[in-house]
Parts: structure tokens; C-alpha cells; sequence
């Protein structure tokens, strides 16, 4: 699959999953979009964000703070791209070449348009709110922690961790300086 066909597959993704969670959003589960910082899967609400798009050529903004990679022009609209990993300290590269993807966020979530640089998104999954451990949510960027299980695993195999960002706390902070 390339990158074309994987992106418009995530889109519809997040557009379906939107559609149909308005109708039928149930409390006791939460849809996500995962991607990759680094090596790491981290994960936002679906309802905060708008689209995702392959990195277009980003614009430096001069005296910008360092988690500001720049702007881009998203068909007519002047839209602030944040590097998601500068601002969660976050080292390191994604593996196997992986290209870079800006997930817009949706308009709710600030007084801008602004898309975060992730290495990759992977995909737009639903989870039962049993396996979201919000205990774990210390960290001013975090909601809580994933336990995602393998496919056919049993309780005795180790859960792949998933972080859940605040990705509107994280808006909200520095929204003043965007």
C-alpha cells in the first residue's frame, strides 16, 4: 500500500469513526488516532482532531518558540504546525524511513488551526475504557496509558503501552504563544 492509499484509508477512518461515533458514542469506550514519536505509539482522541496530511513544506516562523516548526497554507488557511516530539522531549527517529505526517487538529481545540508533526500515524482504533489505566497521567501531557493487547493474546502476554497525549492541554498552554 502506498503512502496515497494509506493516508485516504486513515482519512475515511477518521471520518467514519466521527460520523458514527456522534451517533452511537458509548461512555465506556474511547476511539483514538495512534501514531509514532520516535519509536513510541502514542495516541489523541479522534474528536480532536480534523484530518492528517503528509508534511508539506513548512514555512520557519522567525523568534518562534522551538516546539513551532512553522506554517503552512492548508488550502487557503494559514495553519501553525507544532513539533510534537520538541515539546513532549522526546528523542530520536522513526524507524524504516518512515515519512512524517501532520495531524490537523479540529477547530475546537484552539482560537488557530494548527497541525502536530508526527513521524507516523498508524491507524484509528477503539478502546474500551477498561483498558485505560488514567492513573498513570502524572505528566501534564498525558491522560493515561493504553494496555493494548495483541491480537489473540491471553492476560498472561505483556500489553504493547500506548501513551494518550492531552493533546487540548497541551493546545491550551501554549496557545498564547502561537
Amino acid at each position: 500500500m502506498d503512502d496515497k492509499q494509506l493516508r485516504d484509508g486513515i482519512e475515511d477512518d477518521i471520518q467514519n469513526a466521527k460520523v458514527n461515533g456522534a451517533r452511537h458514542r458509548r461512555t465506556d469506550e474511547i476511539q483514538v488516532v495512534e501514531f509514532l514519536l520516535g519509536e513510541k505509539t502514542f495516541a489523541i482522541d479522534l474528536f480532536d482532531t480534523k484530518e492528517v496530511i503528509n508534511q508539506p513544506e513548512i514555512t520557519p516562523l522567525p523568534d518562534a518558540p522551538p516546539y513551532v516548526e512553522g506554517i503552512i497554507d492548508l488550502r487557503g488557511i494559514i495553519t501553525t504546525i507544532l513539533d510534537l516530539k520538541s515539546m513532549m522531549n522526546i528523542a530520536g527517529e522513526a524507524k524504516d524511513g518512515r515519512r512524517s505526517r501532520v495531524i490537523v487538529l479540529d477547530a475546537d481545540i484552539s482560537h488557530k488551526i494548527i497541525g502536530v508533526l508526527v513521524d507516523d500515524v498508524l491507524s484509528v482504533s477503539t478502546y474500551n475504557e477498561s483498558v485505560v489505566d488514567r492513573d498513570h497521567n502524572e505528566g501534564r501531557n498525558r491522560l493515561g496509558v493504553i494496555r493494548k493487547k495483541a491480537r489473540g493474546s491471553d492476560e498472561k502476554e505483556p500489553s504493547d503501552l500506548v501513551i494518550l497525549v492531552d493533546i487540548e492541554g497541551i493546545v491550551k498552554r501554549i496557545e498564547d504563544t502561537l
